[in-house]
């Protein structure tokens, strides 16, 4: 299991890869292993203001369904349509190709509130 130390991390099992005033999501390795093979992912519109902490999306994996919670507020630039066709890139490249969200960041304080890999290595006790 991988924690790249250049993401920040969300206790929901989000990662985000932050440059400049724009913002990478997707869900973590570890998240992924946990919900198993992912089926379909919904995520929001281009254009769509998310929030931080909200729901903006669903994951769903043979296992169960979960929300997609924003790790920042702002507004959605780009989805990753490939997960359409290939959801399993979630579970294949989870910090790479099976990215979600871009979002341009309305508060970049938020980011502060983040965990780094340390951090998050410590909430999944690993």
């Amino acid at each position: 299991m991988e924690f790249p130390k250049d993401l920040r991390y969300t206790k929901e099992h989000e990662w985000v890869r932050v440059s400049g005033d724009s913002a990478e999501i997707g869900i973590t390795d570890y998240a992924q292993g946990e919900l198993g093979d992912i089926v379909f992912v919904e995520l929001p519109a281009v254009g769509k203001t998310i929030k931080r902490n909200e729901s903006m999306g669903t994951i769903e994996a043979v296992k169960a369904v979960s929300d997609l919670f924003a790790p920042l507020t702002g507004e959605v630039t780009a989805v990753n349509t490939e997960l359409e066709k290939n959801s399993e890139l979630v579970n294949s490249d989870p910090y790479g190709k099976g990215w979600m969200v871009r979002i341009r960041v309305g508060n970049k304080d938020e980011t502060a509130e983040l965990l780094d890999d340390a951090g998050y290595r410590t909430l999944i006790g690993k």
